[in-house]
């Protein structure tokens, strides 16, 4: 395993009643600058700043 792996393995959590799913940002954006999000009709922007940073805006 590599240390990414190591650190995604360690923040998963289990527990009796439910488990914590663990996403990749880079993944969840493709292009490698934002992603449209949309909960309950709303649709919100996920963006990776140049600095590493995740943003979600309205």
């Amino acid at each position: 395993m590599n240390a990414m792996s190591d650190k995604l393995s360690a923040a998963t959590t289990t527990n009796s009643d439910c488990e914590i799913q663990v996403h990749d940002a880079r993944a969840l954006i493709p292009d490698g600058v934002q992603a449209k999000i949309v909960l309950d009709a709303q649709v919100y922007t996920l963006r990776i700043t140049r600095a590493g940073k995740l943003i979600l805006t309205k």
